[in-house]
């Protein structure tokens, strides 16, 4: 690869990370107006089936937050095999975290 081509794909590999931490943020701020609506829910008494749906999508959104997150460590390793911010154990230690 040459100079010029590694440059290109370091610029695309760290476009390529800030868009997946913008899906990333945008998930969890999903996630934060979700559980606002939660909680509003619960202080104004609302029904219980009502309570549990918003609380499911919460708990849903913050489990793809998390997945996307691991997914983003994953093929950043792949990417760069020496970089030992994090071993191959630690990132199935995280996926089964959340699994």
């Amino acid at each position: 690869m040459s100079t010029i081509d590694a440059s290109t794909a370091t610029a695309d590999s760290a476009e390529d990370l800030i868009a997946q931490q913008r899906k990333i943020v945008n998930r969890l701020r999903r996630a934060e107006g979700q559980l606002s609506a939660v909680i509003r829910a619960v202080e104004s008494g609302a029904e219980c089936r009502d309570i549990v749906i918003q609380l499911s999508a919460v708990s849903k959104a913050l489990d793809r937050a998390g997945f996307a997150i691991v997914a983003s460590a994953m093929r950043n390793c792949l990417a760069d095999p020496d970089d030992s911010s994090m071993t191959p154990d630690e990132l199935e230690k995280l996926f089964l975290t959340l699994a």
